[in-house]
């Protein structure tokens, strides 16, 4: 009995601290004394409750952050887009790619270029593009940066209202009409089922998009490091100073970084042109439909044992007919010619980007060159000016070792001859000009100096 109470008071203050921790309501302002009484109103409900609505969306969006979400913009056919957060592993299940392939999108590999074709989706990082392409929709990472903003107006303008299948779609309308009306089989005529076919698929529309818009950036950024070399090499051609040889090295090493980024697209494409394999992986829009028609045959072939479904069936396969002839050419796997032209045409173009960086490197090696030229022209002149002033101090100190014999008082004859000074000085003097301008000519005529 002694220790009931005891376990109870402690039972007690254990859960005291749990009813302090509950979340704090929004509390109402302060009522008058008359008014204690009476009930809040609707409209203070309706209040309370959006203030505490936000509070619980914004704890949401906390945890999703601290979550590892990150930001995406969906795209489908129709050019319809949304911004989504979703974590890494839901996008792993709704496109079905391995993990590694999202390491490809982070931050390690932002200066990376690689285009992977996946069972059904396709992984593009390009320079600012990272995204996820897929039969049906477009996922890109970080929509909202300032690089990213363009290739998202050209998503929204380019991409057309209605894809390849919204058109089979309305090709089955008109072939449900045509059986109602004549009850036989209709048939798309050649001219529907060539601009059927004539559209590229959804994931090669977005591919294009994405070339275009790094191909577009990448000739923006040439075009800008080409308006500035000229004038800063021009001006270190005429002036070599500190000042420029800095400019120059900025431009050097800018250059040089500009010409990585557009060798990695340039690689990339290469090698997806180089094998076939690849690009026929890349074609998500027949492997896709290629599945829906195996699953339309065996789910024919199930209610063909059905016979209240047997018009219906009928009805599938005139369907299948007309789906034939917009699939005909992709029932070929080898079948790349679509995106060998497509990446061809690219391919060309950072090519020639490319070969105007190496213009400008060669531009920027000329420079370097006759600067070159022009020091080793200065540092010839200092020596031919050290040679000379060599020469001269030679003859100098000739001239000075007579004087300093004549200086010591050495018993000689030539102290008793009166006047003899000043022609012995001249003497001297003038046969020591006379042999500097001897070495000097010597050193002429063997080419030790110029002219």
């Amino acid at each position: 009995m002694g220790k009931t109470p005891f376990s109870f008071r402690r039972s007690v203050s254990r859960r005291r601290p749990k009813k302090t921790t509950a979340p704090p309501q929004p509390r109402s302002p302060p009522q008058p004394p008359y008014a204690a009484g009476i009930t809040a109103s609707p409209d203070d409900n309706a209040n309370n409750r959006l203030v505490a609505a936000a509070g619980s969306s914004a704890l949401t969006k906390a945890k999703k952050k601290t979550g590892g979400a990150r930001l995406w913009m969906r795209f489908d056919r129709s050019g319809r887009s949304e911004l989504v957060e979703w974590e890494k592993n839901a996008i792993i299940r709704h496109v079905g790619i391995p993990a590694r392939d999202l390491r490809i999108l982070g931050p390690v590999f932002s200066h990376s270029s690689n285009i992977l074709a996946r069972e059904k989706a396709m992984v593009v990082n390009l320079e600012f593009i990272k995204a996820i392409v897929t039969a049906e929709e477009l996922l890109l990472l970080d929509p909202l940066r300032q690089e990213v903003l363009p290739f998202v107006e050209q998503l929204r303008q380019q991409l057309p209202g209605k894809s390849q299948l919204k058109l089979l779609g309305a090709v089955e309308e008109q072939e449900g009409e045509m059986q109602g009306s004549s009850g036989g089989q209709w048939l798309p005529t050649p001219e529907t089922a060539e601009g059927l076919q004539s559209e590229l698929p959804f994931e090669f529309q977005v591919l294009e998009i994405a070339l275009e818009a790094v191909c577009t950036y990448l000739d923006s950024n040439v075009a800008d490091l080409e308006r500035g070399a000229y004038p800063v090499l021009d001006e270190l051609a005429r002036n070599v100073s500190t000042k420029n040889l800095e400019h120059v090295r900025s431009l050097k090493s800018n250059l040089t970084r500009l010409l990585a980024r557009v060798q990695k697209v340039r690689d990339e494409i290469e090698h997806l042109l180089d094998d076939n394999e690849d690009m026929a992986q890349l074609y998500l829009t027949r492997k896709w439909l290629l599945n829906q028609q195996f699953e339309e045959a065996q789910l024919g072939a199930t209610t063909s044992n059905n016979p209240p479904n047997s018009a219906r069936a009928i009805r599938r396969l005139g369907s299948n007919r007309s789906e034939s002839l917009v699939t005909s050419h992709y029932e070929d796997d080898n079948d790349v010619e679509d995106l060998e032209m497509l990446l061809d045409a690219y391919f060309m173009q950072l090519d020639g980007t490319r070969n105007k960086i190496l213009s400008v490197r060669e531009y920027i090696d000329d420079t370097e060159d006759y600067v070159n030229i022009q020091l080793d022209n200065h540092r010839n002149e200092l020596i031919q000016l050290q040679l000379t002033l060599t020469i001269a101090s030679f003859v100098i100190a000739i001239d000075t070792l007579i004087a300093g014999v004549f200086g010591m008082n050495i018993p000689c004859k030539l102290y008793d001859i009166d006047g003899i000074f000043w022609p012995f000085v001249w003497i001297t003097s003038a046969a020591c000009v006379l042999l500097f301008f001897v070495i000097l000519a010597y050193a002429r005529w063997k080419k030790l100096l110029g002219s």
